[in-house]
């Protein structure tokens, strides 16, 4: 089994969760699309969605799903994404396709979170995968520096600019052993609007697509 079938397979039993008449929260990233394009199959069957990125919602359209803003649709039942890193107190990292700070929004306004990747994601330790950090562009070279001081190598992506306007910066070359703290110390930092740390509100449910099928962690 391929990585890509292994993602479908974790995103073909995420739909397990999801019931009649509701509003879900729709992630962004392959293993995202692979969950929209099997609820296209079941959509009669939810009210709505809110995506958590511009490339979601339009993916959401054009299967004939309904998509509504955050701020009408209220709280969410359920919310379906994917990760580039999961340890297993189901902290993440997220951000890689660079919707970390729409993705968290729609988390922490969503009463169930299922994370749905393949088995490569699941790591002892966070921090191989680069950790990504919204940024205000203004405050670029203050956050650079104080990443360094914390020991690691910040490295601004190039020609992205997010949903929201603003830049990513990728921290690599970090051991995250407490995400949690990790996550309160960038959100202490002037200009950051997000990191891509998903440990105060992590993931509920984590559904790993394995070369012999989907298996809940």
């Amino acid at each position: 089994m391929t990585q890509d079938e292994m993602k479908k397979a974790a995103a073909a039993a995420a739909l397990e969760y999801v019931e009649p008449g509701m509003i879900v929260g729709i992630g962004t990233g392959s293993t995202a699309n692979h969950f929209i394009d099997l609820l296209a199959e079941i959509k009669h069957k939810i009210d709505a969605t809110v995506a958590s990125s511009i490339a979601s919602e339009e993916r959401l359209k054009a299967h004939g799903i309904t998509v509504l803003d955050l701020n009408n649709a209220g709280a969410l039942s359920l919310y379906v994404d994917g990760a580039d890193e999961s340890n297993k107190s189901l902290h993440l990292i997220k951000g890689g396709g660079g919707a970390l700070t729409r993705e968290k929004i729609v988390a922490a306004a969503s009463d169930k979170f299922v994370c749905i990747a393949d088995e490569s994601k699941l790591v002892d330790t966070l921090g191989k995968f680069p950790l990504p950090v919204e940024v205000i562009p203004m405050a670029q070279s203050y956050i650079g520096r104080e990443i360094v001081k914390m020991g690691a190598t910040p490295i601004l992506r190039e020609g992205f600019t997010t949903d929201n306007g603003n830049i990513i910066i990728d921290v690599h070359g970090m051991e995250i052993t407490d995400a949690i703290k990790m996550e309160a110390d960038f959100n202490k930092l002037a200009g950051v609007v997000t990191v891509g740390l998903f440990a105060s509100r992590p993931a509920d449910v984590l559904i790993l697509g394995t070369p012999t099928g989907a298996v809940t962690v």
